[in-house]
């Protein structure tokens, strides 16, 4: 075992750190699953305005995904399902690591679509003027300060798993 992959195994950190990582990721899993809810709820809502407000790198799909309406529903299904599985997993710690890279890929997206770059301005009104850094990057960089860290095998079904892994009992079962 390489010295960085043993400075990952859960047993290396102190309480405390493991604590706040898996806080991290519990709290960051809400936050996907509370988004994903809103969106399930809520029968007017529709990714089509923030799809067709896009100004950077692949802006011109995004518009078309927003004009064309089966394409759209389809996106808008795929991000609240999304939002919601991703979340589920990281509050359960349950395929962590998929659900960390998931998270990584739809954030991007998110970024990708309305950067808040400036002169860049979106018929939707931010939160601020953030300049480069907004929250979708922020907690984007902090999935990916999760994806170092195995917090599932802390606490959550991923350590029950990996546990019967290494044990055999999966094979038995």
């Amino acid at each position: 075992m390489t010295q960085g992959a043993a400075a990952a195994e859960p047993g290396r950190w102190t309480r405390f750190q493991s604590i706040v990582l898996v806080t991290l990721r519990i709290l960051i899993g809400w936050h996907f699953l509370y988004e994903g809810l809103a969106k399930l709820v809520n029968p007017y809502w529709t990714s089509a305005d923030y799809l067709a407000g896009s100004q950077w790198w692949f802006s011109g799909l995004f518009i078309n995904i927003a004009t064309a309406p089966t394409l759209l529903t389809l996106v808008d299904y795929i991000n609240v399902w999304g939002l919601i599985l991703i979340g589920l997993c990281l509050i359960l710690g349950l395929l962590t690591r998929t659900a960390t890279v998931a998270g990584i890929v739809l954030l991007a997206l998110y970024y990708i679509a309305a950067p808040p770059f400036a002169g860049l301005s979106y018929a939707m009104p931010a939160e601020g003027s953030y300049l480069v850094v907004n929250k979708v990057l922020i907690e984007l960089v902090a999935l990916v300060a999760l994806l170092a860290f195995p917090t599932g095998r802390i606490l959550g079904v991923d350590r029950v798993i990996f546990q019967m892994r290494r044990t055999g009992a999966l094979a038995q079962a």
